[in-house]
């Protein structure tokens, strides 16, 4: 299963892309850092992480994608700006066609370190031993994305093979199914009757 992992955020946007199966170790494909310039128009960042993305998942052909879910920040700044990148994340995935699984910090943190409460810098030094690599990803957004796309391998694939067990397709998000995504493209086209 090859992911594509996103760390989402306005200015450095972190995109990780690995290919492993669960229980396995995975490999490194690629990762990146996607930048944007503060003094740029809040539409203007938000196209081009837009247009970046979908040429990453362009080239790259993940078959899933798996974005950081926004957790509750003191900055209020910092959390819209992460959730619009999130959003444009999720978006890019969904145009594209593939299936998109969120996780949040905690929940990488605990499938990568075994410890939902590690810090940075065991983040980062787990992601460099697990996939063999000779240095550390740099910047953090970068270790963090790769860090998404190991936690979706691990523990998204499972649920994929447990929804198919159950004969139910695997989720496109929190809450949504590939027909209620069908139904919406639909009422778009139908001025909103479904």
């Amino acid at each position: 299963m090859r992911v594509l992992g996103v760390d989402p955020g306005l200015t450095r946007c972190g995109v990780g892309i690995v290919e492993g199966m669960p229980g396995r170790t995975c490999t490194l494909v690629a990762y990146y850092v996607i930048h944007s310039d503060p003094a740029d128009e809040l539409s203007v960042r938000l196209l081009h992480l837009d247009r970046s993305l979908a040429d990453l998942l362009a080239e790259h052909r993940p078959e899933s994608v798996a974005v950081e879910r926004v957790f509750s920040q003191h900055n209020v700044r910092t959390v819209m700006g992460t959730a619009q990148a999130g959003a444009v994340a999720v978006l890019a995935a969904a145009k594209a066609g593939l299936p998109v699984q969120m996780y949040t910090p905690s929940e990488v943190k605990a499938a990568v370190t075994g410890s939902g409460q590690a810090d940075k810098a065991q983040m980062t030094s787990m992601v460099t031993r697990l996939l063999r690599m000779a240095a550390p990803p740099r910047p953090a957004d970068a270790a963090d994305a790769l860090a998404l796309a190991i936690c979706h391998v691990w523990r998204g694939g499972m649920r994929s093979r447990l929804a198919a067990a159950r004969g139910g397709a695997p989720s496109v998000g929190p809450g949504a199914s590939g027909s209620s995504a069908a139904a919406v493209a639909s009422q778009r086209r139908n001025g909103g009757v479904g």
